[in-house]
Protein backbone atom coordinates (compact mmCIF):
# COMPACT_ATOMS: atom_id res chain seq x y z
CA UNK A 1 0.00 0.00 0.00
CA UNK A 2 3.23 2.22 -0.01
CA UNK A 3 2.17 5.86 -0.76
CA UNK A 4 -0.89 5.18 1.38
CA UNK A 5 0.43 5.76 4.72
CA UNK A 6 2.19 9.19 5.90
CA UNK A 7 3.10 10.69 9.00
CA UNK A 8 1.84 13.20 10.81
CA UNK A 9 4.11 15.83 13.13
CA UNK A 10 2.91 13.88 16.28
CA UNK A 11 3.72 10.70 14.85
CA UNK A 12 0.37 9.12 14.05
CA UNK A 13 -0.50 7.78 10.44
CA UNK A 14 -2.81 9.05 8.15
CA UNK A 15 -3.95 8.68 4.82
CA UNK A 16 -2.73 10.53 1.47
CA UNK A 17 -5.01 13.10 -0.33
CA UNK A 18 -6.15 10.59 -3.42
CA UNK A 19 -9.78 10.42 -3.96
CA UNK A 20 -10.28 6.76 -4.41
CA UNK A 21 -13.52 4.85 -6.21
CA UNK A 22 -14.66 1.23 -6.46
CA UNK A 23 -17.21 -0.81 -6.97
CA UNK A 24 -18.70 -2.29 -3.72
CA UNK A 25 -21.05 -4.86 -4.90
CA UNK A 26 -19.81 -8.18 -6.43
CA UNK A 27 -19.93 -8.04 -10.27
CA UNK A 28 -23.13 -9.61 -11.92
CA UNK A 29 -26.65 -9.14 -12.82
CA UNK A 30 -28.51 -8.07 -9.99
CA UNK A 31 -31.27 -5.32 -8.63
CA UNK A 32 -28.85 -2.36 -7.70
CA UNK A 33 -24.86 -2.01 -7.80
CA UNK A 34 -23.33 0.64 -6.18
CA UNK A 35 -20.12 2.87 -6.79
CA UNK A 36 -18.17 4.13 -3.73
CA UNK A 37 -16.07 7.51 -3.83
CA UNK A 38 -14.07 8.40 -0.99
CA UNK A 39 -11.55 11.60 -0.72
CA UNK A 40 -11.70 15.62 -1.03
CA UNK A 41 -12.95 15.38 -4.78
CA UNK A 42 -15.76 13.51 -4.31
CA UNK A 43 -18.95 16.26 -3.86
CA UNK A 44 -16.89 17.55 -7.33
CA UNK A 45 -17.16 14.70 -9.28
CA UNK A 46 -20.81 14.37 -8.06
CA UNK A 47 -21.46 17.93 -9.13
CA UNK A 48 -19.84 17.06 -12.50
CA UNK A 49 -21.93 13.56 -13.11
CA UNK A 50 -24.80 13.60 -11.51
CA UNK A 51 -27.97 15.73 -12.20
CA UNK A 52 -30.70 15.35 -9.62
CA UNK A 53 -34.12 15.30 -10.62
CA UNK A 54 -35.16 18.20 -8.73
CA UNK A 55 -32.80 21.02 -8.85
CA UNK A 56 -30.75 21.35 -4.99
CA UNK A 57 -28.22 23.95 -3.78
CA UNK A 58 -25.49 21.91 -3.63
CA UNK A 59 -25.80 18.22 -1.74
CA UNK A 60 -26.44 18.21 1.68
CA UNK A 61 -25.13 15.50 3.84
CA UNK A 62 -26.82 12.26 4.70
CA UNK A 63 -29.56 13.02 2.12
CA UNK A 64 -30.60 10.15 -0.77
CA UNK A 65 -31.03 12.39 -4.48
CA UNK A 66 -32.82 10.63 -7.52
CA UNK A 67 -31.21 11.75 -10.58
CA UNK A 68 -29.60 10.73 -14.03
CA UNK A 69 -25.63 9.81 -13.90
CA UNK A 70 -24.02 11.66 -17.01
CA UNK A 71 -20.74 11.37 -18.82
CA UNK A 72 -19.13 15.11 -18.81
CA UNK A 73 -16.88 14.55 -21.79
CA UNK A 74 -20.19 14.06 -23.98
CA UNK A 75 -23.34 15.11 -21.81
CA UNK A 76 -24.62 11.23 -22.35
CA UNK A 77 -26.98 9.96 -19.48
CA UNK A 78 -25.86 6.21 -18.25
CA UNK A 79 -28.35 5.34 -16.23
CA UNK A 80 -30.96 6.72 -13.44
CA UNK A 81 -29.04 6.51 -10.16
CA UNK A 82 -29.55 7.35 -6.60
CA UNK A 83 -26.94 9.15 -4.86
CA UNK A 84 -25.98 9.70 -1.49
CA UNK A 85 -23.45 12.21 -0.10
CA UNK A 86 -21.43 12.54 3.47
CA UNK A 87 -19.64 14.58 4.39
CA UNK A 88 -16.24 14.37 6.48
CA UNK A 89 -15.89 13.19 9.39
CA UNK A 90 -19.37 11.85 9.51
CA UNK A 91 -18.56 9.02 7.49
CA UNK A 92 -17.03 5.62 7.26
CA UNK A 93 -13.75 6.66 6.21
CA UNK A 94 -13.97 10.13 8.11
CA UNK A 95 -13.63 11.73 4.39
CA UNK A 96 -16.06 12.59 2.57
CA UNK A 97 -17.67 10.42 0.65
CA UNK A 98 -20.23 9.83 -2.60
CA UNK A 99 -21.93 6.34 -3.00
CA UNK A 100 -23.77 5.84 -6.35
CA UNK A 101 -26.81 3.35 -6.83
CA UNK A 102 -27.31 2.02 -10.00
CA UNK A 103 -28.81 -0.49 -11.85
CA UNK A 104 -26.25 -3.90 -11.74
CA UNK A 105 -24.53 -5.41 -14.62
CA UNK A 106 -20.65 -5.79 -15.63
CA UNK A 107 -20.60 -3.08 -18.58
CA UNK A 108 -23.03 -0.40 -16.78
CA UNK A 109 -20.57 -0.45 -13.34
CA UNK A 110 -17.37 -0.41 -14.94
CA UNK A 111 -18.72 2.18 -17.27
CA UNK A 112 -19.53 4.68 -14.15
CA UNK A 113 -16.46 3.87 -12.44
CA UNK A 114 -13.90 4.63 -15.59
CA UNK A 115 -16.13 7.84 -15.67
CA UNK A 116 -15.38 8.35 -12.41
CA UNK A 117 -11.66 7.60 -12.50
CA UNK A 118 -11.74 10.07 -15.41
CA UNK A 119 -12.87 12.93 -13.21
CA UNK A 120 -9.98 12.81 -10.83
CA UNK A 121 -10.22 9.84 -8.84
CA UNK A 122 -7.70 7.02 -8.78
CA UNK A 123 -9.11 2.83 -8.09
CA UNK A 124 -9.27 2.26 -5.28
CA UNK A 125 -7.14 -0.91 -3.75
CA UNK A 126 -8.14 -4.10 -1.56
CA UNK A 127 -9.76 -2.71 1.53
CA UNK A 128 -8.66 0.57 1.00
CA UNK A 129 -11.94 2.21 2.72
CA UNK A 130 -11.62 0.05 5.64
CA UNK A 131 -7.80 0.98 5.77
CA UNK A 132 -8.75 4.69 5.72
CA UNK A 133 -11.20 4.19 8.73
CA UNK A 134 -8.23 2.96 10.75
CA UNK A 135 -6.33 5.48 9.98
CA UNK A 136 -8.28 8.30 10.12
CA UNK A 137 -8.94 6.77 13.52
CA UNK A 138 -12.70 5.90 13.56
CA UNK A 139 -11.72 2.09 14.04
CA UNK A 140 -9.37 0.48 15.42
CA UNK A 141 -7.79 -2.99 13.96
CA UNK A 142 -9.66 -5.07 15.70
CA UNK A 143 -12.79 -3.82 14.62
CA UNK A 144 -11.39 -3.36 10.88
CA UNK A 145 -10.36 -7.31 10.95
CA UNK A 146 -13.98 -7.98 12.52
CA UNK A 147 -15.01 -6.61 8.71
CA UNK A 148 -13.12 -9.60 7.33
CA UNK A 149 -14.91 -12.14 9.33
CA UNK A 150 -18.55 -10.65 9.09
CA UNK A 151 -18.13 -10.97 5.79
CA UNK A 152 -16.62 -14.66 5.74
CA UNK A 153 -18.75 -15.65 8.77
CA UNK A 154 -19.69 -19.34 8.36
CA UNK A 155 -22.70 -19.51 11.29
CA UNK A 156 -24.89 -17.51 13.45
CA UNK A 157 -22.24 -17.58 16.14
CA UNK A 158 -19.52 -16.93 14.23
CA UNK A 159 -21.36 -13.53 12.82
CA UNK A 160 -22.42 -12.97 16.05
CA UNK A 161 -18.55 -12.82 17.22
CA UNK A 162 -17.94 -11.21 14.27
CA UNK A 163 -20.71 -8.43 15.35
CA UNK A 164 -19.27 -8.31 18.75
CA UNK A 165 -15.89 -7.20 17.58
CA UNK A 166 -17.38 -4.54 15.16
CA UNK A 167 -18.75 -2.74 18.22
CA UNK A 168 -15.49 -2.40 19.94
CA UNK A 169 -16.34 -5.24 22.51
CA UNK A 170 -12.75 -6.93 21.95
CA UNK A 171 -10.65 -3.77 21.77
CA UNK A 172 -12.05 -2.82 25.25
CA UNK A 173 -10.69 -6.10 26.54
CA UNK A 174 -7.53 -5.33 25.44
CA UNK A 175 -8.04 -1.51 26.28
CA UNK A 176 -8.87 -2.42 29.78
CA UNK A 177 -5.55 -4.74 30.22
CA UNK A 178 -3.72 -2.01 28.69
CA UNK A 179 -4.98 0.33 31.58
CA UNK A 180 -4.13 -2.02 34.28
CA UNK A 181 -0.69 -2.65 32.63
CA UNK A 182 0.15 1.33 32.72
CA UNK A 183 -1.08 1.24 36.47
CA UNK A 184 1.70 -1.22 37.50
CA UNK A 185 4.25 0.63 34.96
CA UNK A 186 3.53 3.72 36.49
CA UNK A 187 4.47 2.85 39.77
CA UNK A 188 7.06 1.07 38.59
CA UNK A 189 8.43 4.62 37.47
CA UNK A 190 7.57 5.89 40.68
CA UNK A 191 9.87 3.27 42.57
CA UNK A 192 12.95 3.71 39.98
CA UNK A 193 12.57 7.68 40.70
CA UNK A 194 12.76 7.08 44.28
CA UNK A 195 14.66 4.08 44.94
CA UNK A 196 14.88 4.42 49.19
CA UNK A 197 11.31 4.61 49.05
CA UNK A 198 10.44 1.13 46.95
CA UNK A 199 9.05 -0.34 49.63
CA UNK A 200 6.43 2.12 50.46
CA UNK A 201 5.57 2.90 47.14
CA UNK A 202 5.09 -0.76 45.64
CA UNK A 203 4.87 -4.34 47.42
CA UNK A 204 7.03 -6.62 45.02
CA UNK A 205 5.12 -9.93 46.13
CA UNK A 206 1.56 -8.44 45.99
CA UNK A 207 2.17 -6.66 42.21
CA UNK A 208 3.72 -9.99 41.06
CA UNK A 209 0.30 -11.99 41.99
CA UNK A 210 -2.16 -9.25 40.96
CA UNK A 211 0.13 -9.11 37.18
CA UNK A 212 -0.69 -12.73 37.59
CA UNK A 213 -4.41 -12.37 38.37
CA UNK A 214 -5.37 -9.32 36.68
CA UNK A 215 -3.35 -9.42 33.35
CA UNK A 216 -2.01 -12.69 32.60
CA UNK A 217 -5.02 -14.90 33.60
CA UNK A 218 -7.29 -12.80 31.09
CA UNK A 219 -4.82 -12.91 28.46
CA UNK A 220 -4.59 -16.71 28.76
CA UNK A 221 -8.16 -16.97 28.63
CA UNK A 222 -8.59 -15.07 25.38
CA UNK A 223 -5.83 -17.21 24.10
CA UNK A 224 -8.34 -20.60 24.33
CA UNK A 225 -11.21 -19.00 22.87
CA UNK A 226 -9.20 -18.38 19.96
CA UNK A 227 -9.39 -21.78 19.07
CA UNK A 228 -13.48 -21.56 19.46
CA UNK A 229 -13.61 -18.83 17.26
CA UNK A 230 -11.79 -20.15 14.19
CA UNK A 231 -14.60 -23.25 14.64
CA UNK A 232 -17.38 -20.43 14.61
CA UNK A 233 -15.87 -18.27 11.81
CA UNK A 234 -14.09 -20.82 9.37
CA UNK A 235 -16.14 -23.93 10.01
CA UNK A 236 -14.96 -27.27 11.40
CA UNK A 237 -12.24 -28.73 9.07
CA UNK A 238 -14.63 -31.83 8.45
CA UNK A 239 -12.83 -34.65 6.23
CA UNK A 240 -14.68 -37.48 4.10
CA UNK A 241 -11.99 -39.93 3.90
CA UNK A 242 -12.18 -43.69 3.07
CA UNK A 243 -10.87 -46.30 0.29
CA UNK A 244 -11.68 -45.59 -3.37
CA UNK A 245 -15.68 -46.00 -4.42
CA UNK A 246 -16.73 -46.46 -1.07
CA UNK A 247 -18.98 -43.21 -2.13
CA UNK A 248 -17.15 -40.19 -0.54
CA UNK A 249 -18.41 -37.57 -3.41
CA UNK A 250 -21.67 -38.70 -3.35
CA UNK A 251 -22.03 -38.41 0.06
CA UNK A 252 -20.73 -34.99 -0.30
CA UNK A 253 -23.68 -34.18 -2.85
CA UNK A 254 -26.23 -35.92 -0.51
CA UNK A 255 -25.34 -33.70 2.32
CA UNK A 256 -24.78 -30.07 0.14
CA UNK A 257 -28.09 -31.38 -1.83
CA UNK A 258 -25.76 -30.22 -5.18
CA UNK A 259 -24.22 -32.83 -7.63
CA UNK A 260 -20.66 -31.05 -6.35
CA UNK A 261 -18.26 -33.69 -6.79
CA UNK A 262 -17.77 -36.04 -10.17
CA UNK A 263 -19.27 -39.38 -9.32
CA UNK A 264 -18.22 -42.39 -11.08
CA UNK A 265 -17.76 -45.96 -11.23
CA UNK A 266 -14.38 -45.38 -11.89
CA UNK A 267 -11.61 -45.90 -9.51
CA UNK A 268 -9.82 -42.71 -8.33
CA UNK A 269 -11.85 -40.31 -10.02
CA UNK A 270 -11.38 -37.65 -6.67
CA UNK A 271 -7.68 -36.89 -6.97
CA UNK A 272 -7.94 -33.39 -5.29
CA UNK A 273 -9.25 -32.19 -2.26
CA UNK A 274 -13.03 -30.53 -3.17
CA UNK A 275 -14.53 -28.46 -0.58
CA UNK A 276 -18.05 -26.81 0.51
CA UNK A 277 -19.63 -25.38 3.55
CA UNK A 278 -22.61 -26.32 5.01
CA UNK A 279 -24.49 -25.68 8.44
CA UNK A 280 -25.94 -28.81 10.81
CA UNK A 281 -27.75 -27.54 14.08
CA UNK A 282 -26.58 -24.54 13.76
CA UNK A 283 -22.61 -26.07 13.60
CA UNK A 284 -20.25 -24.86 10.14
CA UNK A 285 -18.69 -27.53 8.72
CA UNK A 286 -16.51 -27.38 5.95
CA UNK A 287 -16.69 -30.58 4.31
CA UNK A 288 -13.43 -32.15 2.12
CA UNK A 289 -14.02 -34.81 -0.28
CA UNK A 290 -10.54 -36.74 -0.24
CA UNK A 291 -8.71 -38.96 -2.77
CA UNK A 292 -9.85 -42.67 -1.83
CA UNK A 293 -6.77 -44.88 -0.45
CA UNK A 294 -5.74 -47.48 -2.71
CA UNK A 295 -2.50 -48.92 -4.18
CA UNK A 296 -1.69 -46.65 -7.03
CA UNK A 297 1.06 -46.58 -9.16
CA UNK A 298 -0.05 -42.96 -10.59
CA UNK A 299 2.10 -40.19 -10.28
CA UNK A 300 -1.35 -37.76 -10.26
CA UNK A 301 -3.52 -40.10 -7.79
CA UNK A 302 -0.30 -40.89 -5.16
CA UNK A 303 -0.61 -36.75 -5.01
CA UNK A 304 -4.23 -37.15 -4.29
CA UNK A 305 -3.99 -39.69 -1.61
CA UNK A 306 -0.39 -37.66 -0.05
CA UNK A 307 -3.32 -34.43 0.37
CA UNK A 308 -5.51 -36.83 1.58
CA UNK A 309 -3.38 -38.10 4.38
CA UNK A 310 -2.15 -33.76 5.06
CA UNK A 311 -5.83 -33.25 5.65
CA UNK A 312 -6.47 -35.84 7.19
CA UNK A 313 -4.15 -35.20 10.23
CA UNK A 314 -5.51 -31.93 10.39
CA UNK A 315 -8.97 -32.61 10.62
CA UNK A 316 -11.31 -31.89 13.64
CA UNK A 317 -13.81 -34.21 12.75
CA UNK A 318 -14.05 -37.67 10.72
CA UNK A 319 -16.36 -38.93 8.47
CA UNK A 320 -15.20 -42.51 8.27
CA UNK A 321 -16.74 -43.91 5.21
CA UNK A 322 -16.92 -47.83 4.67
CA UNK A 323 -18.53 -49.31 1.32
CA UNK A 324 -20.34 -52.17 3.35
CA UNK A 325 -20.67 -54.30 0.05
CA UNK A 326 -17.15 -55.21 0.10
CA UNK A 327 -15.16 -56.94 2.85
CA UNK A 328 -12.84 -54.60 5.26
CA UNK A 329 -9.38 -54.20 3.92
CA UNK A 330 -6.04 -52.96 5.23
CA UNK A 331 -7.18 -49.41 3.76
CA UNK A 332 -10.36 -49.90 5.17
CA UNK A 333 -8.64 -50.75 8.90
CA UNK A 334 -5.68 -48.38 8.40
CA UNK A 335 -8.44 -45.52 8.18
CA UNK A 336 -9.85 -46.54 11.24
CA UNK A 337 -6.96 -46.87 13.10
CA UNK A 338 -5.81 -43.06 12.52
CA UNK A 339 -9.28 -41.79 13.13
CA UNK A 340 -8.95 -43.31 16.68
CA UNK A 341 -8.36 -40.24 18.96
CA UNK A 342 -10.41 -37.79 16.84
CA UNK A 343 -13.54 -37.08 16.87
CA UNK A 344 -14.67 -39.30 13.58
CA UNK A 345 -18.05 -40.77 13.01
CA UNK A 346 -18.26 -44.17 10.93
CA UNK A 347 -20.76 -43.74 8.20
CA UNK A 348 -21.77 -47.27 6.78
CA UNK A 349 -22.68 -46.64 3.18
CA UNK A 350 -24.49 -48.72 -0.06
CA UNK A 351 -27.32 -50.20 2.66
CA UNK A 352 -29.26 -50.20 -0.40
CA UNK A 353 -26.74 -53.43 -1.50
CA UNK A 354 -25.85 -57.15 0.15
CA UNK A 355 -23.50 -56.39 3.10
CA UNK A 356 -20.31 -58.21 3.08
CA UNK A 357 -19.60 -56.84 6.51
CA UNK A 358 -19.65 -60.25 9.33
CA UNK A 359 -21.25 -58.71 12.49
CA UNK A 360 -17.78 -59.87 14.28
CA UNK A 361 -15.91 -57.95 11.85
CA UNK A 362 -18.13 -54.86 12.98
CA UNK A 363 -17.42 -55.33 15.99
CA UNK A 364 -14.04 -55.61 16.33
CA UNK A 365 -13.12 -52.56 13.65
CA UNK A 366 -15.63 -49.89 14.85
CA UNK A 367 -15.58 -50.40 18.57
CA UNK A 368 -16.19 -47.82 20.57
CA UNK A 369 -16.97 -44.98 17.33
CA UNK A 370 -20.13 -44.12 16.69
CA UNK A 371 -21.94 -45.47 13.75
CA UNK A 372 -24.71 -44.63 11.28
CA UNK A 373 -25.75 -46.71 8.16
CA UNK A 374 -27.22 -44.83 5.00
CA UNK A 375 -27.48 -44.86 0.97
CA UNK A 376 -25.88 -42.16 -0.44
CA UNK A 377 -27.65 -43.20 -3.63
CA UNK A 378 -31.07 -43.43 -2.46
CA UNK A 379 -31.11 -41.33 0.51
CA UNK A 380 -31.78 -43.30 2.61
CA UNK A 381 -30.48 -42.95 6.31
CA UNK A 382 -29.51 -39.01 5.43
CA UNK A 383 -31.73 -38.06 8.85
CA UNK A 384 -29.39 -40.15 10.56
CA UNK A 385 -26.41 -38.86 8.98
CA UNK A 386 -26.90 -35.19 9.87
CA UNK A 387 -28.23 -36.09 13.58
CA UNK A 388 -25.02 -38.56 14.16
CA UNK A 389 -22.40 -35.59 12.67
CA UNK A 390 -24.33 -32.90 15.16
CA UNK A 391 -24.41 -35.23 17.96
CA UNK A 392 -20.46 -36.25 17.64
CA UNK A 393 -19.68 -32.32 17.20
CA UNK A 394 -21.72 -31.75 20.80
CA UNK A 395 -20.40 -34.09 22.78
CA UNK A 396 -17.00 -34.01 21.47
CA UNK A 397 -13.93 -31.84 22.02
CA UNK A 398 -14.95 -29.05 19.64
CA UNK A 399 -15.85 -26.55 21.66
CA UNK A 400 -19.47 -25.11 20.76
CA UNK A 401 -19.82 -22.60 23.12
CA UNK A 402 -18.21 -19.52 23.20
CA UNK A 403 -17.77 -15.72 24.58
CA UNK A 404 -18.87 -12.73 23.18
CA UNK A 405 -14.91 -11.81 22.96
CA UNK A 406 -12.32 -14.05 20.77
CA UNK A 407 -9.47 -13.07 19.04
CA UNK A 408 -7.93 -14.21 16.05
CA UNK A 409 -5.40 -16.05 14.97
CA UNK A 410 -2.95 -12.89 14.61
CA UNK A 411 -4.57 -11.39 17.90
CA UNK A 412 -3.58 -14.64 19.42
CA UNK A 413 0.44 -14.71 18.84
CA UNK A 414 0.36 -11.43 19.98
CA UNK A 415 -1.26 -12.35 23.12
CA UNK A 416 0.94 -15.26 23.40
CA UNK A 417 3.93 -12.70 23.49
CA UNK A 418 2.24 -10.39 25.78
CA UNK A 419 1.85 -13.14 28.40
CA UNK A 420 5.07 -14.19 28.45
CA UNK A 421 6.41 -10.56 29.08
CA UNK A 422 3.79 -9.92 31.57
CA UNK A 423 4.70 -13.41 33.47
CA UNK A 424 8.32 -12.30 33.50
CA UNK A 425 7.61 -9.24 34.81
CA UNK A 426 5.91 -10.63 37.48
CA UNK A 427 9.10 -13.41 38.27
CA UNK A 428 10.94 -10.37 38.25
CA UNK A 429 9.27 -8.31 40.59
CA UNK A 430 9.19 -11.63 43.26
CA UNK A 431 12.63 -12.40 42.59
CA UNK A 432 13.66 -8.35 43.43
CA UNK A 433 15.15 -8.35 39.92
CA UNK A 434 16.15 -4.51 39.16
CA UNK A 435 12.90 -2.38 39.13
CA UNK A 436 13.84 -1.04 35.39
CA UNK A 437 13.82 -4.71 34.42
CA UNK A 438 10.23 -5.44 35.82
CA UNK A 439 9.09 -1.85 33.72
CA UNK A 440 11.00 -2.89 30.77
CA UNK A 441 9.12 -6.29 30.73
CA UNK A 442 5.94 -4.35 31.80
CA UNK A 443 6.59 -1.97 28.34
CA UNK A 444 7.01 -4.88 26.38
CA UNK A 445 3.89 -6.37 27.07
CA UNK A 446 2.21 -3.13 26.59
CA UNK A 447 3.57 -3.10 23.23
CA UNK A 448 2.58 -6.36 21.86
CA UNK A 449 -1.19 -5.56 23.29
CA UNK A 450 -0.52 -1.92 21.21
CA UNK A 451 -0.06 -4.58 18.02
CA UNK A 452 -3.87 -6.03 18.24
CA UNK A 453 -5.67 -3.00 18.30
CA UNK A 454 -3.05 -1.27 16.19
CA UNK A 455 -0.93 0.73 18.13
CA UNK A 456 2.13 -0.40 17.67
CA UNK A 457 1.39 -2.35 14.07
CA UNK A 458 3.93 -1.91 11.35
CA UNK A 459 3.31 -1.08 7.90
CA UNK A 460 3.67 -4.48 6.62
CA UNK A 461 1.48 -6.59 8.90
CA UNK A 462 -1.17 -3.79 8.06
CA UNK A 463 -0.45 -4.42 4.22
CA UNK A 464 -0.93 -8.34 4.91
CA UNK A 465 -4.19 -7.17 7.14
CA UNK A 466 -6.49 -5.17 4.17
CA UNK A 467 -5.13 -7.24 1.12
CA UNK A 468 -7.67 -9.73 2.80
CA UNK A 469 -10.39 -7.50 1.59
CA UNK A 470 -11.89 -7.52 -1.98
CA UNK A 471 -12.07 -3.76 -3.63
CA UNK A 472 -14.46 -1.75 -2.73
CA UNK A 473 -14.79 -2.19 1.49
Amino acid sequence: MGNLQQTTGNGQQKTDNDTIAAIATPIGQAGIGIIRISGPLSAEIAEKTFRPQKPVQGLNSHHLYLGNFLDPSSGDMVDEVLLSFMKAPHSYTREDIVEINSHSGYLLLSRILQIILDQGARLARPGEFTLRAFLNGRIDLTQAEAVIDLINAKSDRGLHLASQQIQGTFRNEIEGLRQKAIDFLAHAEVAIDFPDEESEIISREKTSKRIGKEIVKPIEDLIEAQATKRLWVDGINTVIVGRVNAGKSSILNRLLNEQRAIVTAIPGTTRDIIESTITIEGLPLRLMDTAGFRNVKNEVERIGIHFTEQKLAEADFLLVVIDQSRPLNHNDHNIIAQSRGKNALIVINKIDLPSRLSKEAEHDAFSGLPIVKISALTGQGLDQLRKGISGCLLKGDIDVTSPDVAPNLRHRQALIDAAQFFKSAGRKAKKDAPMEIVAFELKSGLDALGKIIGETTTEEVLDSIFSQFCLGK
